[in-house]
């Protein structure tokens, strides 16, 4: 258990406008600094108080003493601090996040119907806390692993803690083997269908009723990819399913959509793609590019780590044995065909005629 500290400081000097810019309109500045860092802060006139870990709290105190001399009066005018500036400086204070811990995992427990939703083996807790710790998280494997559920239970946690202000969900509305044509309705009614699992687990975790009002205020929104362009995402929690079927340049499209104070979760299977033909995955190619890029997490599912009904694993490691046979059969073809192709060159090269 991480020992908890107290700081106590005051803010010199003491200025009522200056104060008021710090802590910004309904201590909205000092939420996002909680929230952030996870510790408490209180504070009466000039008199701060902060708890927590003891990294985050003295990063955190910092943080408050350098954000009060950019309040410093500009020709007599207090100029205001834009939620802008409050992320910026909390990425530069090199305290970002809790501490991470293997067992993070616990921590999310939302309650439902079927009870309280945690990490169900070690691949699990590992996703969750890397959802935690990182603003952009990759889950990739096989169906039934928990990919998605996870990222919308950590969704539902984030909200129900007020670290984000709401959810959204997306995914590419790629036929599988059907097409949109064929499906009634006007456009929100034929990509419905596409978005129903995403439906099934908010459902299970915060109620019909619920979900519902939420989806009217906009601080739940779900919908196909294609709507994501041109718009950039505060404040949110997002989660991008089936992000196999996305191209190359809707997975760069749908990467620079994050904004401040913002998660994304993409999840996908990239032994599943419904891409036409001759078309690359964005997945597959997200994973080549920025593998080497920090404060972005992948996180790579088995079929061992499949929790729905046990022969779903099964089916899942015939599968891989199939292709990884059939993968060795299409390269020693190919090492035949070019072994064919030197011996036939060798052999124009010694024809006398």
């Amino acid at each position: 258990m991480s020992t908890m500290v107290s700081n106590e400081f005051a803010l010199e000097p003491e200025d009522n406008r200056r104060l008021s810019a710090l802590c910004g309109p309904f201590d909205d500045n000092i939420k996002h600094i909680e929230r952030r860092l996870g510790v408490e802060i209180s504070y009466r006139n000039n008199h701060f108080k902060v708890m927590g870990e003891p990294q985050q709290a003295n990063g955190a105190s910092e943080l408050l003493k350098l954000l009060y001399i950019e309040t410093q009066p500009v020709k007599g005018v207090i100029p205001e601090l834009a939620a802008e500036q409050v992320h910026l400086a909390i990425q530069e204070a090199k305290c970002l996040e809790r501490s991470e811990s293997p067992d993070y995992g616990k921590e999310v427990n939302i309650r439902t119907k079927r009870g309280v939703i945690k990490p169900r083996n070690p691949s699990q807790a590992q996703y969750v806390a890397n959802i935690v710790n990182h603003d952009i998280s990759f889950g990739i494997g096989p169906a039934g692993t928990g990919k998605t559920y996870l990222a919308v239970a950590c969704a539902v946690d984030a909200l129900e803690r007020q670290e984000i202000r709401r959810i959204l969900l997306t995914r590419p509305a790629v036929e599988a083997g059907e097409k949109l044509g064929f499906l009634p309705g006007d456009l929100a009614q034929k990509v419905d269908p596409y978005l129903r699992p995403l439906y099934d687990a908010l459902f299970e975790m915060l109620g019909f009723e619920k979900v519902e009002k939420l989806i009217e205020r906009n601080v739940i929104e779900v919908a196909p990819l294609a709507y994501m362009r041109g718009r950039t995402l505060n404040d949110a929690f997002i989660i991008l399913d089936e992000s196999q079927n996305t191209t190359v340049e809707q997975m760069k499209m749908f990467l620079t959509r994050i904004g401040f104070n913002s998660k994304a979760v993409i999840t996908g299977d990239i032994t599943q793609v419904d891409l036409p033909r001759g078309v690359r995955s964005g997945l597959r190619h997200t994973i080549e590019v920025l593998k080497d890029v920090p404060d972005i997490s992948f996180n790579f599912f088995n079929a061992n780590d499949v929790v729905r009904h046990p022969v779903v694993a099964r089916i899942v490691q015939a599968y891989e044995a199939f292709d990884a046979e059939q993968e060795k059969i299409r390269a020693a073809k190919k090492a035949e065909a070019q072994q064919q192709q030197g011996n036939a060159g060798n052999n124009q090269e010694t024809d006398p005629s």
